[in-house]
C-alpha cells in the first residue's frame, strides 16, 4: 500500500502544538470570543514565545531534539499515517488557509487523499444541541450527498456533525472526520462506533500528535480545516454564538460557497443559520440545493434572479 509521508520539521509542529496545548488554552479568553487563528499563523519560535515565554527555550529544545524515529514509532503505535504540506498526499485546498496545518495525521487508507477532490466535497456542520428537525436534516443531507458520490466532511461531535457522518456512512459514502484531538482518540467517547466505521471506510484526520486530548481552542482550530477541505460548507443548525458560524466565516473568507438550512424564526437553534441566510448564504432545502452550489456555482441564485426578472417583464 502506498503511504503518505511527512517531513520531520512539519511533524515537529504537530508535536509542538500537542505539547503547548495547555498554554494556548490559557492564552485565549473564550469570554471575549478569542480564537486561535492569529497564534497558529506564527512560526514555532514565535508561537511558544507568545503563549509560554517562561519555558520557551526548554520547549523548543525538547521539540528540536526529536528524531525521525520518534515520529515513525509513534505513528506506527497509533496505526496512523502522516502527510505534510510538502507531500503530494496533502490536500491542495488547504494550502489556501492563512494558518494551514503543517501536517495532518490520520487513520484510514491515505490513498483516499490521492483521489480527493475539493470541488466534489461538502462540509456539513451544525449545533451539538440539535433539534429533531436538525438531526433529521443532517442525516438526510449526509445520506443523499453520499448517494450522489460527494465526499462528506464534518466533526464527530454530538448533534448535526455525527448525524451527517452517520447518514453518509450508512450509504457507503466517502467521509472525512476532522477531530480537535489526535486521530487515534474517539471524541466524544460515545462516538467510538462511528469513529471505527469512518476509519474503516473513510478518513479520520487531525493536526495533532497521537495521544493528544481535545481543548476548547482546538475545536475552533479544526474548524478551519473543515472549511478548507470543501468547496461548499453547509450549516444545518446553529445558535447565535456557534462554532459552526466560525467554519462558515472561514469558508467564505476562502471564497468558498456557504449554504444554510432555514429554521423556524422562533427557534434558538436556528438563529445563526437564519442570520447566515439574511447575509447572503444560499438556502439549502435538501441535497439538490447543495449539488447546485457544488457543481453549478451560484446557479441557484442566478436562476432566482432570472425568474424575478421574468416576473418583472411580465408585469410591464
Amino acid at each position: 500500500m502506498t503511504h503518505a509521508g511527512a517531513c520531520p520539521n512539519c511533524l515537529r509542529r504537530s508535536w509542538l502544538l500537542s505539547l503547548i496545548a495547555p498554554y494556548i488554552e490559557k492564552a485565549l479568553d473564550p469570554a471575549k470570543g478569542e480564537l486561535p487563528f492569529d497564534l497558529l499563523r506564527l512560526d514555532n519560535g514565535a508561537l511558544v514565545e507568545a503563549v509560554a515565554p517562561n519555558v520557551a527555550s526548554a520547549v523548543l529544545a525538547r521539540i528540536g531534539a526529536l528524531r525521525e524515529s520518534h515520529f515513525s514509532d509513534a505513528l506506527r503505535s497509533a496505526d496512523a499515517w502522516a502527510t505534510c504540506r510538502h507531500d503530494p498526499f496533502y490536500p491542495a485546498s488547504l494550502h489556501e488557509l492563512p494558518a494551514a496545518p503543517s501536517a495532518l495525521i490520520g487513520l484510514g487508507d491515505p490513498r483516499l487523499l490521492v483521489s480527493f477532490d475539493w470541488s466534489d466535497t461538502v462540509t456539513l456542520v451544525g449545533a451539538r444541541r440539535a433539534t429533531s428537525y436538525g438531526r433529521e436534516m443532517g442525516r438526510a443531507l449526509g445520506a443523499d450527498l453520499a448517494a450522489s458520490d460527494v465526499t462528506v466532511v464534518s466533526g464527530m461531535d454530538f448533534g448535526i456533525d455525527s448525524c451527517a457522518l452517520r447518514g453518509a456512512v450508512d450509504h457507503a459514502g466517502r467521509t472525512i472526520a476532522v477531530l480537535p484531538c489526535s486521530a487515534d482518540i474517539a471524541y466524544p467517547a460515545s462516538m467510538r462506533s462511528l469513529w471505527r466505521r469512518i476509519k474503516e471506510t473513510g478518513l479520520v484526520i487531525s493536526e495533532f500528535a497521537p495521544e493528544t486530548t481535545p481543548w476548547h481552542w482546538s475545536i475552533s482550530a479544526r474548524n478551519r480545516i473543515m472549511a478548507g477541505l470543501a468547496g461548499v460548507t453547509v450549516v444545518v443548525e446553529a445558535r447565535e454564538a456557534s462554532g459552526s458560524l466560525v467554519t462558515a466565516k472561514m469558508a467564505r473568507s476562502l471564497g468558498n460557497e456557504v449554504g444554510a438550512v432555514p429554521g423556524p424564526a422562533t427557534s434558538v437553534a436556528s438563529v445563526g443559520t437564519n442570520a447566515l441566510l439574511a447575509n447572503g448564504a444560499q438556502v439549502i432545502r435538501g441535497a439538490e440545493d447543495v449539488l447546485i452550489l457544488l457543481r453549478g456555482g451560484g446557479a441557484q441564485q442566478e436562476d432566482e434572479e432570472e425568474q424575478a426578472a421574468d416576473r418583472t417583464d411580465a408585469r410591464q
